[in-house]
């Protein structure tokens, strides 16, 4: 049990883990968990949009693929120039001590290796996660967020991702919550 409580300290510094692109970015924050939850959710929605893909396996994808960065910290693009960061070893060690840990390794290699259908849909997820926080951002005024959401473009993989990035970068972020513009926001009347 002491290995099982140590894993779950563990993945509460994901919580606390800053994603360092938004400091290029001038604007936006969000914690390595945030941004996880975000991609749980897209791969849920990829594997609705296609049958074929097999849930299960794209939802534990989603939910480790950055799990090593609670020991080495989110690397944005620029870092990655300069520091080379030992995941292997990171993966190995967190995963040692738990009797589920070769389960978590798995999907975690299944993940970096994008040679099936389902690690490429949980590559996508974690760039249409990225493109949404981007177009909110843009949306917001930041006049950067448009030519990053160009290059996460390019690094998406299915027509089905393509699309639903394509509806994404068209919707205004607070439509969800304003399309209805009508007395309610005068009033506060329900209907």
């Amino acid at each position: 049990m002491d290995s099982i409580a140590n894993f779950l300290f563990e993945v509460g510094m994901l919580n606390k883990t800053p994603r360092t692109g938004y400091q290029f970015l001038g604007s936006g924050k969000e914690s390595v968990s945030e941004h996880i939850l975000r991609t749980v959710f897209v791969g849920y929605v990829l594997c609705q949009m296609d049958d074929s893909l097999d849930e299960q396996r794209v939802l534990k994808m989603c939910l480790f693929h950055d799990l090593p960065e609670a020991r080495t910290g989110d690397m944005n693009y620029v870092n990655k120039k300069y520091v080379e960061v030992n995941e292997e070893k990171a993966v190995r060690e967190l995963t040692e001590e738990v009797f589920f840990g070769s389960d978590i390794k798995s999907a975690i290699e299944e993940f970096n290796s994008k040679e099936t259908d389902e690690a490429l849909s949980v590559a996508d997820a974690d760039q249409i996660a990225l493109i949404l926080q981007l177009k909110e951002y843009g949306d917001l005024g930041n006049k950067y967020a448009e030519e990053w959401i160009g290059y996460a473009l390019k690094r998406l993989n299915t027509n089905n991702a393509k699309k639903l990035a394509e509806k994404i970068i068209k919707t205004d972020f607070s439509d969800w919550w304003f399309k209805e513009k009508n007395d309610w926001w005068i009033n506060g009347n329900k209907k």
